[in-house]
């Protein structure tokens, strides 16, 4: 077909000129989390140099057992190749970098800085592999921290996501950056209605990039396109028009869909769009 050799002859190009940065949560994120980690890693496979995944909070054997990845890999491959695949696929997530640095002047994680990352220092000494049953309190903020409501509120406060996470204020954001010579933070997390949310007088960005999340949040997605003057340019993606009708789902995709219904509706406005400062000395994009 016409759109095969399309796909053939553009693919390549696509995979073999850009970088493409993806920040974790792969997988507990619909009915297809098998294809969607599958095609990452085949083009992570056949384009090393230019696909990089960093992990997030479902690269977990812990999360995604109850959130539905262990469900949908027993559903499709039946009970022992699905508890096998399971478990392979959970020992790569151990061994993903937890955040990235392009042209050390951002940086990139799945959830943020929390209480207790001060320095870059720190990410880099995690020791991979790493399971969250090991892992340190850095690791529990790299990949469960939020900012607070909105630039108003500073400090660290409680996590309404569990005991013992928090969320951090502009005011942390800003010291971080300071410390370590960074001009922005990129992270994930949560899903945001314009698909990318900023923060801290725009050195944080939000990004989320499924649309009509899980089917009941409605939201826009979005990605980021950086230049090589590093100036951020977001990109939407508008959600589909509504299926007439949609297949049941699980009760752990129902608790979770419950969850992000709670979460959207107390969630502010999204904040007054800025535009990060642009320096000049760069280096290049590292994994920590």
């Amino acid at each position: 077909m016409l759109v095969d050799v399309y796909l053939h002859q553009i693919v390549p190009i696509l995979f073999r000129y850009i970088d493409y940065l993806f920040l974790g949560d792969y997988v507990d994120r619909g009915q297809h989390s098998l294809e969607t980690i599958t095609l990452l890693l085949a083009l992570k496979v056949e384009y090393p140099h230019n696909v990089h995944l960093i992990r997030g909070n479902h690269e977990a054997a812990d999360i995604n057992a109850l959130f539905g990845f262990r469900i949908e890999c027993i559903e499709r491959m039946g009970e022992r190749d699905g508890i096998w695949a399971w478990h392979r696929i959970n020992r790569l997530f151990n061994w993903l970098p937890l955040a990235a640095q392009i042209e050390k002047k951002i940086i990139c994680m799945h959830g943020g800085i929390g209480r207790s990352i001060n320095h870059v220092e720190q990410i880099e000494n995690l020791q991979r592999p790493i399971t969250m049953e090991a892992g340190s309190i850095v690791l529990m903020d790299l990949l469960w921290s939020d900012p607070t409501e909105n630039d108003s509120v500073e400090g660290l406060r409680p996590n309404a996501r569990g005991p013992g996470l928090v969320t951090f204020g502009p005011d942390r954001v800003m010291e971080f950056c300071n410390n370590n010579d960074l001009q922005l933070i990129v992270r994930a997390h949560e899903c945001v209605m314009d698909g990318f949310e900023r923060f801290a007088q725009g050195h944080l960005i939000t990004l989320f990039s499924a649309t009509n999340y899980c089917g009941t949040a409605n939201n826009a997605g979005a990605i980021l396109v950086l230049g090589r003057d590093l100036v951020v340019v977001p990109k939407l993606i508008h959600p589909l028009p509504p299926a007439i009708s949609s297949p049941e789902t699980s009760p752990e995709r129902h608790i979770e869909d419950t969850w992000m219904q709670e979460l959207n509706a107390n969630r502010p406005p999204t904040p007054t769009r800025g535009r990060p400062q642009v320096a000049n000395d760069r280096g290049s994009l590292a994994w920590i």
